[in-house]
């Protein structure tokens, strides 16, 4: 029987340290790994992982909806199980991967309201009453460039001084899995970077980063988070606005306005174009227009 705090199996911690120095994942993923597989030792006390079959899986499955488990989090455990025996059948002479076969419980595909065009300008041109320039400048560059180029929160925390192209007006970030991708930069963006460069040098004169506090260090995704959130309360938006909205309104307004799903995929950063699908959103009537527009059956006579 595991509990917390005990020594983990070898086999975990070897996988462990896979996904740290081969898949280079970050270590807030691999901990979130190893909190799942630590849940799988919980929920099979007294087996051994080289020992489990497909039925103390899905048994271990059924005790965790047991437990309150939403499908979104029992589906994420069972995808760390499964990857898991997957490396230990390959690198550990493991006999079956019991995972196989296993499909998670269905959970419904959610997307977040959409913010609209005219609220992201709402938020973006809100003045917050700072009282700082320095600061105001910089929350400026920033959210101007997550909503411009469709960059996630660690993304935009990540970026360096070197990573910006204001000439070429594009920036080049490292995603998921330390992948880089070159991304456009927006004129509005690439305006409010103008203006806080020569702000942020005296801050931080030695750092990389692009974005740094008042100190000097670079400023963390929490801060970012706190710094967009008082943006929105200051702009009068009743909608709780968080990074990951101006991500996803980046993708849905590119999306409406050019209907170029591979694009948007490339831009987000993203792996499988099914991924973009179930991100993006596109409401009916701008569907039905360019169905319109577009089918010879569907035009209207002239």
């Amino acid at each position: 029987m595991s509990t917390p705090g005990d020594p983990l199996p070898e086999a975990v911690a070897r996988y462990l340290q896979h996904l740290a120095a081969e898949r280079r994942l970050s270590p807030h993923t691999v901990d979130a790994y190893r909190r799942d597989l630590e849940s799988l030792l919980r929920l099979n006390a007294g087996g051994t992982l080289d020992t489990l079959a497909s039925g103390d899986i899905r048994g271990a499955v059924v005790r965790l909806r047991a437990a309150g488990l939403g499908p979104t989090s029992v589906a994420r455990h069972l995808s760390s199980w499964r990857g898991f025996y997957t490396y230990a059948c390959r690198r550990l002479g493991f006999a079956a991967n019991p995972c196989v076969g296993l499909r998670p419980p269905r959970a419904p595909k959610r997307l977040p309201e959409p913010l609209s065009a005219d609220a992201c300008a709402q938020l973006l041109d809100a003045h917050a009453a700072d009282g700082d320039g320095v600061l105001l400048a910089r929350d400026h560059a920033m959210f101007e460039l997550l909503y411009s180029s469709g960059l996630r929160l660690a993304e935009l925390a990540g970026l360096d001084l070197a990573d910006i192209d204001l000439a070429s007006g594009e920036a080049q970030v490292t995603g998921k899995g330390s992948k880089t991708r070159i991304v456009p930069v927006g004129r509005h963006a690439l305006d409010a970077l103008a203006a806080w460069l020569p702000l942020r040098a005296p801050l931080a004169p030695d750092s990389a980063a692009l974005f740094v506090s008042r100190r000097g260090a670079r400023l963390g995704a929490r801060s970012i988070q706190l710094r967009l959130q008082r943006w929105a309360r200051q702009a009068g938006l009743a909608q709780h606005v968080h990074p990951h909205l101006l991500r996803h309104a980046f993708a849905t307004h590119v999306l409406q306005s050019s209907g170029d799903l591979r694009a948007v995929q490339d831009m987000l950063g993203h792996a499988s174009i099914s991924t973009t699908q179930v991100y993006t959103h596109l409401d009916w009537q701008h569907l039905a227009k360019i169905y319109d527009q577009a089918h010879p059956r569907a035009r209207r006579k002239t």
